[in-house]
């Protein structure tokens, strides 16, 4: 379910008052593909509740340029949070997820296999409050940049 952070917040609150193990992956996931899915599932068997950050329409535009994103936070947000394994979505304007990393303080932090557990730029924050970090998902070969490459290709041949 997508939710607000005022939300989360609380729903987390009931979780971990309830037993269960929180992690977060985060992304931008303009263009839902293989790669993203995989991400995910690998991300949501580290815990009993993932939650995904993904980042809003300013976020992305500075990340990955003009003419990004493909589609609006709001869309992006809803997909992701119809895949299974998918707890919470969360839209979030920052250029990294530690400040919601320090408010959630998650058990797990998941990033995808383009990092390693040292190059993550989150993991000080994530061992100060004693979570751990995790790199899931497939090896990065798939991603939105060669599919839209791919898609104007297509386009061009028809």
């Amino acid at each position: 379910m997508v939710v607000n952070e005022h939300d989360l917040v609380a729903a987390v609150a009931r979780d971990r008052a309830a037993g269960k193990s929180i992690a977060i992956a985060n992304g931008c996931f303009d263009l839902l593909h293989v790669g993203h899915v995989r991400y995910l599932q690998g991300a949501a068997a580290q815990a009993d509740r993932l939650i995904v950050a993904v980042n809003d329409d300013a976020s992305v535009a500075a990340l990955k340029g003009e003419g990004r994103p493909i589609l609006a936070a709001a869309d992006r947000a809803e997909l992701v949070a119809a895949l299974r394994g998918v707890a919470y979505v969360v839209v979030f304007g920052d250029r990294t997820v530690e400040r919601l990393l320090q408010l959630l303080e998650p058990d797990v932090h998941c990033k995808g296999t383009d990092y390693t557990v040292d190059s993550v730029p989150e993991r000080a924050v994530v061992a100060a409050y004693g979570g751990r970090t995790a790199i899931v998902g497939d090896p990065k070969h798939h991603n939105t940049r060669e599919l839209l490459v791919r898609i104007r290709q297509s386009q061009t041949n028809d």
